[in-house]
């Protein structure tokens, strides 16, 4: 048998600041990220030019209501992307939280 230390309040509520600190630190770099790769996506494909720009790209239209493939688009896009990346890494983190607490 293993011996099992008691944790302390103070430590109990350090182990949950630190997991509640990891869901925003993912839910921000998820965020980030997808806001980032939407942003230079977008941007690429105006500067690229061509005589249809970007027609799958321009799909994402179809979600994020007033995105086109364009420069403002691209703020547009970011902001959306940052948002769903923000949500889907929460909800990443929380699941993780979730499975840690259960296994201590």
């Amino acid at each position: 048998m293993r011996n099992k230390k008691i944790p302390s309040k103070q430590e109990e509520r350090l182990f949950s600041s630190v997991l509640w600190l990891n869901a925003k630190a993912i839910g921000l770099s998820l965020g980030l990220l997808f806001g980032l790769a939407i942003f230079i996506a977008t941007n690429w494909l105006v500067l690229k030019g061509g005589d249809v720009v970007g027609p799958h790209l321009q799909l994402l239209s179809r979600f994020f209501v007033g995105y086109r493939v364009s420069f403002l688009g691209s703020f547009i896009g970011f902001a959306y992307g940052f948002a769903v990346g923000t949500l889907s890494g929460s909800f990443i983190g929380w699941i993780y939280n979730r499975i840690i607490t259960f296994r201590n």
